[in-house]
């Protein structure tokens, strides 16, 4: 994972989290609209919650390695962007991992609260806090809130990621990619 800050691209490792964690949210928001057209209490309405949680608790996973990748030097950016557009840069991601931190933990604890188990790859993961509808209302809130604004957030990514490489032609989006 270590990285020379004269390469232009991320490493293998770095660039293959990127396209996973994706793939995950590609799940995650796939299988929460699908369950949300099928007939209540169905067997197929299960299975795609189940599945939603499953990537849910994945990206939980993969965001620790993520963030550790973060520890090493990132390549730069060139042509070097303007200050401001490295500020929002920086919050930006911020936002993204407070998504993948934040969204699978009120998720966790919300199930927690509602004495529900929490399977993962036949793993049951503790319960975080005690039985309480009023916290399981409370934590649906905020999970299904950031749930929304990773829509967004992920939408803005994406559109930032293109505009740099095709308006703004430095190679913020080619440092990314996997190598052709």
């Amino acid at each position: 994972m270590t990285r020379d800050k004269t390469t232009p691209r991320y490493g293998k490792l770095s660039i293959t989290l990127h396209w996973l964690m994706l793939a995950l949210f590609v799940g995650v928001y796939s299988c929460i609209e699908i369950k949300g057209l099928l007939p209540r209490g169905g067997h197929l309405r299960s299975l795609f919650l189940g599945l939603h949680a499953l990537f849910g608790i994945s990206i939980f996973v993969l965001v620790w390695v993520r963030l550790l990748g973060r520890l090493t030097p990132r390549p730069p950016i060139t042509p070097a962007l303007p200050a401001w557009q490295t500020g929002v840069s920086h919050l930006m991601h911020l936002a993204l991992y407070v998504l993948m931190i934040a969204t699978p933990l009120l998720a966790w604890l919300m199930l927690s609260a509602g004495d529900k188990p929490i399977p993962y790859f036949g793993f049951a993961l503790p319960a975080l806090v005690a039985v309480d509808p009023d916290l399981v209302r409370q934590f649906k809130h905020w999970h299904e809130f950031l749930g929304s604004a990773g829509y967004w957030l992920i939408g803005l990514h994406a559109a930032a990621g293109l505009f740099h490489h095709y308006y703004v032609g430095d190679n913020t989006l080619t440092r990314m990619l996997p190598r052709r």
